[in-house]
């Protein structure tokens, strides 16, 4: 048990974090390009949050969170999505006095009690945007063309974008009554999971991942009829937006997405090479969110999750992970350790002039630390060897085309800066 990771968990080994870092590149870069800046929130909250933020009838809430009492006998919990946090946040810092629209996006690890999948861990990584303070349907657009522009940019195609309006306190209970008649004749067919949301939230009958659940949903009571007027105006100023942004969507009235707190649009954009598990990116708008967790006045939100896990198995699959460089700049190689003192201070001195640089630590044979270098890539090698140093000079080896010639050892960083 002590050489193997947890059950859902995964070390992300140093050949693969440059695929990590250039999806994290790509989506900071994005972001600054739409005005959203960083925000890191602890990975862990009190279990009350989630609760209240997520919905005591979600599936995270009811069987997925990793909860447990700390020395304080407080209710802690490992943050199972982000936005709760985001948005406690919010509040806590008071931005919520602020007229103007506050842009948030994060990067970091997500706990969830799952069962582990392809794409899917019980510690697993999201890129998230939310944003705050804003009603309109351009905040909506925007946030969705984030997500759009994002997965476009790491080259993947056939995107299918889902959208949905899931209504508001106004509208809702009239589809509650006509969902609830619906189902009523089927109801002991009914999952254990779904029959318990009947009474208290039987919008997430349609969200329900039983095949047979799924099935008696077929034909249920859309929710577009009974949207009020602000929701119907919303709506369709949304795909209008998206319309003119040159987006394709499509309408789907049973996406409801898993969180109760999503209010107006939900969205989801799928990529379908990946199967099953083909969702990437999901999201909505949350504007009573900010009520429920702070007891204040009501304040807009909308935001996004996207897991990078999914993604990185789509880039994988589609072979659209470019070639990293993990060349290095120079090799030294000193033969004699009694010159290795001479070695390790020109090895640093050209480290401190920005150039990467490796060595031998174990003082093994000449022939050895060559295999080393062309191991680590490097482009040239140092040669301290003794004929050389008698002279104050090293041999400096070209290992792309094996030319090779001498530089005195106080040169050794006016060459590099000419390379």
């Amino acid at each position: 048990m002590l050489t193997t990771a947890p059950r859902g968990t995964k070390d992300i080994m140093p050949s693969d974090v440059n695929a990590w870092r250039y999806l994290e590149e790509t989506m900071r870069k994005i972001c600054a390009q739409y005005g959203y800046k960083e925000i890191r929130t602890p990975v862990f909250e009190h279990t009350e949050l989630f609760q209240r933020g997520i919905g005591d009838t979600t599936d995270v809430v009811e069987k997925e969170m990793y909860t447990f009492t700390d020395r304080g006998n407080r209710s802690i919990t490992l943050r199972p999505e982000n936005t709760a946090s985001a948005v406690r946040a919010y509040v806590e810092h008071k931005l919520s006095k602020d007229d103007a629209a506050t842009k948030f996006y994060y990067i970091g690890p997500m706990f969830r009690y799952d069962r582990p999948q392809a794409g899917r861990l019980r510690e697993f990584h999201q890129f998230g945007v939310e944003a705050l303070g804003v009603t309109g349907p351009n905040v909506d657009a925007e946030i969705i063309l984030l997500a759009v522009q994002v997965l476009q940019s790491l080259g993947l195609k056939d995107l299918k974008l889902k959208i949905n309006s899931v209504g508001c306190p106004k509208c809702r209970p009239q589809h509650r009554e006509k969902l609830q008649a619906f189902f009523k004749p089927n109801f002991d067919e009914l999952c254990k999971d779904c029959q318990g949301r009947f009474d208290r939230n039987p919008l997430r009958l349609l969200d329900c991942k039983n095949p047979h659940c799924h099935e008696l949903g077929e034909g249920a009571p859309s929710l577009e009829e009974c949207l009020c007027d602000e929701c119907k105006e919303h709506f369709e100023g949304l795909k209008q937006l998206l319309t003119a942004a040159g987006v394709e969507y499509e309408v789907d009235h049973n996406l409801v997405r898993g969180l109760d707190y999503y209010t107006k649009t939900a969205f989801e954009i799928q990529y379908s090479p990946l199967g099953a598990q083909s969702a990437v990116c999901g999201g909505g708008r949350y504007d009573g969110l900010v009520q429920e967790i702070s007891g204040d006045e009501a304040r807009p939100g909308i935001g996004f999750a996207m897991g990078m896990e999914r993604v990185l198995l789509a880039l994988e699959k589609q072979n659209l992970l470019p070639e990293f460089d993990e060349s290095i700049d120079a090799y030294v190689v000193c033969p004699k350790q009694e010159n290795f003192a001479l070695a390790f201070k020109t090895a640093i001195e050209l480290r401190r002039a920005g150039f990467k640089v490796e060595y031998d630590f174990n003082g093994r044979s000449m022939k050895s630390q060559m295999k080393q270098a062309n191991k680590f890539q490097a482009k040239q090698v140092l040669i301290f060897g003794e004929d050389e140093l008698s002279r104050n000079a090293v041999t400096v080896r070209n290992m792309a085309t094996s030319e090779q010639h001498e530089i005195a050892v106080n040169d050794i960083i006016s060459y590099f800066n000419t390379l």
